[in-house]
């Protein structure tokens, strides 16, 4: 193996896992213009926020850049997760949870983290969209329903 390759490995997976938010962001919100979802304005919720599930730790989360990318399209986010604490998501990134979840309230869902509590809502999780609302599973939670939804 020659010396280089190695580092361009480590470099080229780098740049594609800080590149996941825009993708992510680019995948729902072309999803939501196809069923004339408009954007500027948007509720999205995201479903998890941790590093990964069933664990607190917040620390190198990557849903921090969906959330900022999502914002900078002047969509309205609101992060859901059972596991963060609230104090120390506002301490850390600058960001709100919110703690409940409302039915009909969202024009799209984002699960991020397959939390075992998002596990067992199951098909509850389509009772926070509104009648046209666009889902993307990132984590592959939900069961297709006859529901409309984007996969990773």
């Amino acid at each position: 193996m020659s010396v280089g390759h190695i580092p361009d490995m480590i470099r080229k997976a780098r740049e594609i896992n800080d590149g996941m938010a825009r993708f992510v962001a680019s995948k729902l919100i072309k999803a939501m213009i196809e069923k004339g979802q408009l954007i500027k304005g948007a509720k999205v919720l995201i479903m998890g926020m941790t590093f990964k599930e069933n664990c607190p730790d917040i620390r190198n989360t990557k849903v921090i850049d969906l959330i900022t990318e999502l914002k900078s399209y002047s969509m309205v986010v609101d992060i859901y997760d059972p596991w963060v604490d609230p104090e120390e998501a506002m301490h850390e990134y600058g960001v709100s949870m919110v703690s409940s979840l409302n039915n009909g309230k969202y024009d799209a869902v984002v699960i991020a983290v397959a939390h075992n509590e998002f596990k067992a809502m199951g098909s509850d999780i389509y009772k926070f969209g509104k009648d046209v609302s666009t889902y993307f599973d990132m984590k592959s939670v939900l069961s297709s329903e006859g529901k409309s939804e984007v996969r990773l």
